[in-house]
């Protein structure tokens, strides 16, 4: 486990002068996987479960077509939904638990607000934020996650330096595939569909009341139709784009 408690002030007060500026802008990351060798290709879904419950609609169609992802799960989303969990680790070969988080909050060291969620606001908050994920993740019997995705995709410089100190990547994407759960179905379907070789989806798990779910398992079925190939992101055998910037 990457933890580093005893080390955090230390970590926190170095990262927080590697930005410089305190109103340096955000970034958003990109994150494409290594291109198939052969075949018609092959793309990484990730799918966020930020809070609330689960999409029981996506995940059954994930364990029906056998098509594998990875969850990126907060603290908050494994404490309300233990049977989708259960679920989840009965199905090793098709899910990677990874870490979104203890909180939902978005991985920047200034205050200021983000899609309207309320920043960390310092680096000593972020790295509590990373921690708790991934401490949370341990209690499920879960292998330490790799990867980290802060809530809203967006970072500060300075916090991508704390994450990565900590042994972390960021899991970016390159196809958002529902707004955030916002759209309509058919837009997400549209969206899905169209992604190609080495594209990274991003979409969510824990809005079973949108319609944006229909339209995940939609355009995820599209591509499994096309004989697209899914893979989770520690199964690549490389990513490209990492921690950039479209």
């Amino acid at each position: 486990m990457r933890l580093l408690q005893k080390h955090l002030c230390t970590i926190a007060m170095s990262a927080a002068l590697i930005s410089g500026a305190h109103a340096a802008p955000l970034v958003e990351p990109t994150l494409h996987i290594n291109p198939a060798a052969s075949g018609t290709g092959r793309v990484a879904l990730t799918l966020d479960a930020c809070g609330g419950k689960t999409d029981t609609r996506i995940l059954s169609a994930l364990v029906d077509n056998k098509i594998p992802a990875t969850i990126f799960v907060t603290g908050i989303w494994l404490k309300r939904n233990a049977d989708a969990v259960a679920i989840m680790r009965a199905h090793p070969d098709l899910f990677e638990l990874e870490n979104h988080g203890g909180r939902h909050v978005p991985a920047v060291d200034t205050p200021r607000k983000i899609y309207g969620i309320s920043s960390a606001g310092s680096p000593e908050a972020v790295l509590a934020e990373v921690e708790s994920g991934a401490a949370a993740l341990a209690t499920t019997g879960e292998p330490a996650p790799k990867w980290f995705r802060g809530a809203t995709a967006e970072y500060s410089p300075s916090a991508i330096a704390m994450i990565r100190k900590l042994g972390f990547k960021i899991a970016g994407f390159s196809i958002n595939g529902d707004g955030g759960s916002l759209l309509g179905a058919k837009e997400t379907a549209r969206r899905i569909a169209a992604a190609k070789d080495g594209d990274v989806i991003i979409s969510h798990i824990n809005q079973p009341t949108h319609a944006a779910g229909e339209g995940v398992v939609q355009g995820l079925l599209a591509l499994k139709d096309k004989g697209m190939t899914f893979v989770r992101l520690d199964d690549a055998d490389g990513t490209g784009d990492h921690g950039t910037t479209e």
